[in-house]
């Protein structure tokens, strides 16, 4: 079975589907419809979100399976959170991520107060540190 089209082959523009039919009932249905995206995704993006799943959205394990590294994954990931049409984390937001994460680490090891930890985590206000 091949993959439905999502441009078209002589100008490259956009496609729209306008009839479907059953192989089983030879039903006919006509209209206009427009692929979803995730059929409009590029065939190495579908392969990257098949191996995702497949890993349970583990990079790590997608790193030790696959031979790239951790960070290249992690910047195919951001493409396909592009791809999708999503924002993508700039790295002052993952950085502030980073640093809840370890305040929250250290509670959970002891190494941190929990009132302490609270003031911490209130200074990162909207994603920035104050």
């Amino acid at each position: 079975m091949y993959k439905l089209l999502d441009r078209c082959p002589t100008c490259g523009g956009e496609l729209e589907i306008r009839e479907l039919h059953c192989t089983n009932c030879d039903t006919v249905i006509r209209g206009h419809y427009t692929p979803c995206g995730f059929c409009q995704l590029s065939e190495r993006t579908r392969t990257f979100i098949r191996d995702f799943v497949r890993n349970r959205g583990n990079l790590k394990e997608m790193e030790r399976a696959s031979g790239e590294s951790y960070w290249t994954l992690r910047a195919r990931l951001n493409d396909v959170i592009e791809e999708l049409g999503f924002p993508v984390p700039t790295q002052e937001d993952e950085e502030v991520a980073e640093r809840r994460r370890s305040i929250l680490e250290q509670v959970q090891m002891g190494d941190l107060d929990v009132k302490e930890a609270v003031r911490s985590l209130t200074t990162l206000k909207g994603g920035r540190e104050s």
